[in-house]
């Protein structure tokens, strides 16, 4: 094998990733076990974590601020929002500190950097899994108990494995800018956290899009994430206001912010070793 340094802007070399596709999975392994690793509740906290979240929300934003839900049951409203929102910002934040929280590693061994923002990314389609499932059981009892949902099974199918690629690649390509800019600027890390937060509420999680007044609504629908969660709400709950239109406009975005992140990322990691 011949270690060769990459040149140009573009020259990505992704067709490593498949010949490290190994080192891939056992990085999964390694964050999956060790998020919940020694204790008590294990990987029910994946179950407790978002049905806390959606109880906080039902009593402060439901009940107490009564901004509505679009004519959906509070608890499936919050809880899809909820659970799309939670793997979009688990991927920005982990990924963020791709390069400062694996200095160690990268400094001894070669391998495509990359492989550590793909696990992650690959790794929190597991959290999403269940924490999706927890959401289709309440789904199917609402329904069985005769509330008005209307799910639409056809696009389910189509777009969920569309949806769940946009919020993978979103996360990653803001997560790994980020990362990139942290090695010199470490105010990132500390801006990440509460940006997250802060995206959270110029995003339609807790209220619908419908409800904003008109002169903030072109600035939401400007997020990227508002046409995913909004198409999430629609295919599973037949209330949400996207339009084909909308979630090219969300695919475009998701593209091209991955491609630039990738692209530093990759003029970062040959001299980050001498700033981080």
């Amino acid at each position: 094998m011949i270690i060769r340094p990459k040149d140009g802007w573009l020259d990505l070399r992704l067709g490593e990733l498949w010949s490290y596709r190994d080192l891939l999975w056992m990085f999964v392994r390694r964050d999956f076990v060790s998020v919940y690793k020694q204790t008590v509740l294990g990987p029910i906290w994946f179950f407790v974590q978002p049905l806390l979240t959606t109880l906080v929300f039902m009593v402060v934003f439901s009940g107490i601020a009564q901004i509505p839900t679009g004519g959906l049951p509070p608890m499936l409203f919050y809880l899809a929002g909820t659970t799309a929102w939670n793997y979009f910002a688990a991927c920005l934040s982990k990924t963020s500190s791709t390069f400062t929280a694996n200095a160690a590693i990268f400094g001894k061994v070669y391998f495509p950097r990359l492989i550590v923002p793909l696990s992650v990314v690959t790794s929190n389609i597991i959290q999403f899994v269940i924490q999706f499932a927890l959401f289709l059981c309440f789904l199917v009892y609402y329904g069985a108990t005769g509330t008005a949902v209307q799910p639409q099974w056809g696009l389910i199918l189509l777009l969920t494995p569309v949806l769940l690629l946009m919020m993978g690649l979103l996360g990653l390509g803001l997560g790994i800018i980020v990362s990139s800019l942290t090695t010199k600027y470490r105010d990132m890390q500390f801006l990440v956290t509460f940006g997250v937060q802060l995206l959270m509420y110029g995003t339609p999680v807790i209220y619908a899009l419908g409800s904003i007044p008109d002169k903030y609504r072109l600035l939401v629908s400007a997020n990227p994430m508002t046409p995913i969660i909004e198409c999430f709400r629609g295919i599973y709950l037949g209330s949400g206001d996207w339009s084909a239109g909308t979630l090219i406009y969300a695919g475009v975005f998701t593209l091209v912010t991955a491609l630039i992140g990738m692209v530093l990322f990759h003029r970062v990691e040959k001299t980050f070793m001498d700033t981080v």
